[in-house]
């Protein structure tokens, strides 16, 4: 208990140290004003940490675009090298200006530069150019891809595309219409599956139907005189939230003055960069995705009639998501699987592998940002996408363990982490929550809500609302948004703040910070928690309301009827289509598998046995890759194949135990024929060694370990030879092959 002169000293105190934070604090948003006014005034503004050039700009291609492409050039203390595949980090223009991939050392871009690959961004102008499309900026995209696979002809494989948030879904439309033009393909945080999300949990999901659909959209770009400010869509992300909108990061910056500025202002500079998009450009993603959820199902088309099917992706896709994001929840980051497919067979029928991992607790932004992911997840993408390119096609979850002292060949771990990819099936999406049928009818019903109040909007309202603006008027508008008056109004023209600078530097000579013990300070800090929780409790019961409200009104028989949504039908409303022609060519592929068992030589061998027996442990670390990659440098005049052939080789011979296993295996003798005892003991070896190089090998695995041998033709005498004089390594993966 404190006494009164204690109370009295305290109080004294608290009260000089809070009139110090104020005046710290107004200067720092201050501060935050005048680098919003210089940033804006850029002529590219974006918060790369990293020197840039420019390789292409996309207003120079005959459909002009606001898109640039730049090589991001390493800093002094990194060196990349042209022989490893280049990464191109794509940034999402969701209200915001472009960099956040590379907004510090501890990113996307600066992880991929330490594993030694070149590094390229796709940003963008603050303002489109006239007439851009979404379909526009796919093709530029597709150009600038292109340029950056003619620059590195040395490199093996194609670039690895990073898709950030709304940067992801482009990409993988992309993808779909180009697969030729990719490597792996990473997409994190990014929203694939739109109704997608879990009952008292997702709430954002929900806006669309709560504002009758994407009339409002329209109308906003109407008055925006065919320009959509971006603001609006940060403005969206600022509702999610409103302890932190309306509170806790103004008072962590207050509570925190002495510390906190610059970190603040680093990421004010980003969160407040608003860009703008054409009226075509937000419609579409509003009418097509986030309310529409037509990418999924495949039924967007491009001009020409070019069906987007995801299912044509050739390349690995990597889903990073957390559960900690409210704005795209593992749901709608991964149930885009689900829509497509049926079981992990039909993946594997068209050759492609996703890998997908799921984060606890890092929100939306810090997937891109946070320093802790960077030097986890993405780095371990980084260091291993090589590794991810040759996994058989399947689906698989990543996962990272510590490197400890006692893991086996720690020296071919090449971080803090060992990356494995564990085989999943589709239930284990289904575990992480998700839509019944019930509610994907109300989703339905909401789409096609939206499709008639735009069409009435169009039809009634538009004409008036056009007549009425112009671009003068819409510019003002812009500038009077609520966002962009709270960084102009502690800006250079408020004449106001003049006497912060006399007022800081006398704060700054005779800063009296409070003791941490302060009855005061501990009274204010009970008092945010309190203004946290209570917001908090109003934003839950708000959401709770919102969801109440949509689940009433679009879950309704009549309504559904009403428009269209048969509300008996024990059929989801909106699935992707299955292709006869799909199955043909699967049937004859089977064919041609089954006529190639005997095709071959010790090579293909030794991948068969090696993926058979791996394939019992259900996955694979990053050692058994690093193992082979030391085996083919030892490889000495054996002829080495290139990453793309290997990957073909192996996606092959996985293709063929898919297709029949028993008869698959029963060829590898044949396969073998022509080879000396020597050479099948080195390439049996080479398969032992691979596999030990993730841990001993034990039950099912060390069973089919036996059974290769004996079809490797080696009696038992190889298993008790001593350890040091096993024919080891004395093969390479690329040794000679049979032909």
């Amino acid at each position: 208990m404190h006494n009164a002169p204690n109370m009295a000293s305290d109080a004294g105190a608290y009260f000089v140290d809070a009139a110090q934070r104020w005046t710290l604090f107004l200067d720092a948003l201050r501060q935050r004003g005048l680098q919003y006014e210089q940033h804006m005034a850029e002529p590219a503004p974006n918060v790369l940490d990293y020197k840039a050039e420019l390789i292409c700009d996309g207003r120079s291609l005959p459909r002009p675009v606001n898109y640039l492409l730049a090589r991001i050039v390493p800093p002094p203390d990194v060196t990349t090298d042209d022989a490893k595949r280049p990464f191109v980090v794509v940034d999402p223009r969701a209200g915001h200006g472009p960099g956040i991939g590379g907004f510090k050392a501890d990113s996307e871009i600066g992880v991929a530069m330490a594993a030694g690959h070149p590094c390229y961004f796709v940003g963008f102008l603050p303002a489109p150019m006239p007439g851009q499309t979404i379909e526009d900026i796919a093709r530029a995209e597709a150009v600038f891809l292109e340029r950056v696979t003619a620059r590195h002809p040395q490199a093996e494989g194609k670039p690895c595309v990073i898709g950030n948030c709304q940067a992801g879904w482009a990409v993988m439309m992309l993808a779909a219409v180009r697969p030729e033009l990719f490597g792996p393909i990473i997409i994190a945080g990014a929203p694939l599956s739109y109704w997608a999300g879990v009952k008292g949990v997702n709430p954002m999901r929900y806006s669309g139907g709560l504002l009758g659909g994407s009339w409002l959209t329209a109308l906003t770009s109407d008055l925006g005189a065919g320009i959509f400010d971006g603001a609006w869509l940060v403005q969206n992300f600022e509702n999610q939230n409103p302890a932190n909108t309306l509170w806790s990061k103004q008072y962590n910056l207050y509570s925190k003055v002495d510390t906190e500025v610059e970190r603040y202002l680093g990421f004010e500079k980003w969160w407040g960069g608003h860009v703008t998009l054409n009226a075509e450009e937000i419609q579409f993603i509003v009418d097509e995705l986030f309310i529409g959820n037509r990418l999924a199902c495949g039924e967007i088309r491009t001009s020409d009639g070019v069906q987007v099917d995801l299912r044509n992706i050739r390349s690995p896709i990597v889903a990073f998501c957390s559960r900690g994001d409210n704005i795209t929840p593992p749901q709608q980051a991964l149930d885009w699987i689900l829509d497509l497919y049926d079981s992990v067979d039909e993946i594997r029928s068209y050759g492609q592998t996703i890998v997908y991992a799921v984060h606890d607790t890092v929100g939306h932004l810090g997937i891109f940002v946070s320093g802790s992911v960077a030097k986890k997840e993405h780095e371990e993408f980084a260091s291993n996408i090589d590794f991810i390119d040759v996994l058989p096609p399947g689906l698989y979850e990543a996962t990272f363990t510590r490197k400890s002292d006692t893991d086996a060949d720690p020296e071919l771990i090449t971080g803090d982490w060992i990356m494995r990819c564990e085989a999943r099936d589709l239930d284990d999406i289904r575990a992480l929550g998700g839509n019944d049928l019930a509610d994907e009818r109300s989703f339905a019903a909401a789409a096609r809500v939206s499709e008639i109040n735009l069409s009435l909007y169009r039809a009634l309202v538009q004409p008036f609302v056009r007549a009425m603006t112009n671009p003068a008027m819409a510019e003002t508008m812009r500038k009077l948004h609520p966002l962009r008056l709270s960084y102009e109004m502690f800006g250079s023209q408020n004449p106001a703040l003049g006497w912060l600078d006399d007022a800081v530097a006398k704060v700054r000579e005779d800063r009296r910070p409070v003791a941490e013990d302060n009855a005061f300070l501990k009274a204010q800090e009970q008092v945010s928690r309190q203004i946290v929780e209570s917001l908090d409790g109003w934003r839950k019961a708000m959401e709770h309301q919102a969801e109440l409200v949509f689940r009433t009104v679009y879950g309704s028989p009549v309504l559904q009827a009403a428009v269209g949504v048969d509300s008996t039908s024990s059929r989801r409303p909106r699935t992707a289509s299955k292709s006869l022609l799909h199955a043909e060519l699967l049937a004859k592929k089977i064919e041609e598998l089954r006529a190639g068992f005997a095709r071959g030589g010790v090579l293909e061998a030794a991948l068969r046995a090696l993926l058979y027996v791996g394939s019992a442990r259900g996955g694979a670390d990053e050692r058994g890759f690093q193992a082979i990659k030391q085996l083919r440098r030892q490889g000495g005049h054996a002829r080495k194949l290139t990453l793309p052939q290997f990957k073909a080789l192996v996606r092959e011979q996985f293709s063929m135990l898919l297709a029949d296993r028993s008869a698959a295996l029963q060829a590898i003798p044949e396969l073998l024929r022509a080879e000396d005892a020597e050479t099948r003991a080195a390439a049996f070896a080479l398969v032992e060694q691979v596999l030990s190089a993730s841990g001993a090998l034990e039950g099912e695995t060390a069973a089919r370990l036996g059974e290769v041998r004996r079809l490797f033709g080696l009696d038992a005498s190889v298993q008790d030879e001593p350890e040091q004089e096993k024919p080891r390594g004395k093969l390479t993966v690329a040794a000679r092959r049979g032909d």
